[in-house]
């Protein structure tokens, strides 16, 4: 007689569009996750690429593929359908390094009721080789002040309770490209609980995504940033020249 499966304490959402090239990593890094109980779920905006059959290999993975308006309107429906305690987010190109990462994360939210999130560092990487490090971003202590100066954690590094999700809101569509940006903000300044620096790298990144597409996204993204940060009650130029700066220095971490 088999037992009731155990509830899946972390819901991981993959977004997929046109991803048969490398989704099957992302999928392997979550397959191997220790220690855990993890839903995964990728959300895919009706891939025609084979995407699909991938992820069909997949024994742990739930697959829904539907229209959307986007990554974040993608991102907001497969939030919604997580069942975990913990939610968090890893796209389609990203992965995580080690078996250990969600157990390590699962631990100090359980050790920490009142806990309602945790970050920690991120590497992007090389789209054909993935053990080049192209930068480095250590996410550092929150500390309320430095959002206006533009500072924001690795949002694929960001684990949270359902509960934050409830009480915040899920990403602003209006934003195609920002809506992370705009999501930190009102997680960090408006949110007003606990969460915590985890310091290791939790998520590898290769590099090639949207914001940095071409000129013209980079300009897309900067005006978004900027309303974004002007919305949020900061000083929008000064916040965002210093947050394209803080790049700078990802890219001197990795010499480090």
């Amino acid at each position: 007689m088999c037992g009731r499966m155990p509830k899946k304490n972390i819901s991981i959402v993959t977004v997929s569009y046109r991803s048969a090239e490398t989704i099957s990593g992302t999928l392997d890094s979550v397959a191997a996750q220790r220690g855990v109980q993890v839903q995964h779920l990728v959300q895919d905006g009706q891939s025609e690429d084979g995407t699909s059959d991938i992820v069909a290999k997949y024994d742990h993975a739930s697959f829904i593929s539907e229209p959307d308006d986007g990554i974040y309107d993608a991102l907001n429906k497969g939030v919604a359908n997580g069942s975990g305690d913990i939610i968090g987010l890893l796209h389609a190109d990203d992965f995580y390094p080690n078996p250990m990462v969600l157990d390590k994360v699962s631990k100090l939210f359980q050790a920490d009721p009142s806990l309602m999130g945790v970050y920690g560092d991120l590497k992007y990487v090389a789209q054909d080789d993935t053990d080049k490090v192209v930068r480095h971003w250590k996410a550092g202590l929150f500390q309320r002040y430095k959002l206006h100066l533009g500072w924001m954690p690795p949002h694929p590094t960001i684990f949270l309770r359902r509960e934050v999700y409830e009480k915040i809101g899920g990403f602003d569509t209006r934003y195609q490209i920002s809506a992370d940006y705009d999501f930190i903000l009102r997680l960090f300044k408006t949110f007003g609980h606990k969460i915590d620096y985890l310091p290791e790298v939790l998520v590898h990144m290769r590099t090639g995504g949207v914001s940095n597409a071409g000129l013209r996204n980079l300009l897309k993204k900067s005006k978004e940033d900027f309303l974004i940060s002007l919305r949020m009650g900061h000083f929008a130029p000064v916040s965002i020249l210093l947050k394209m700066a803080s790049k700078v220095k990802q890219f001197r971490n990795i010499l480090r």
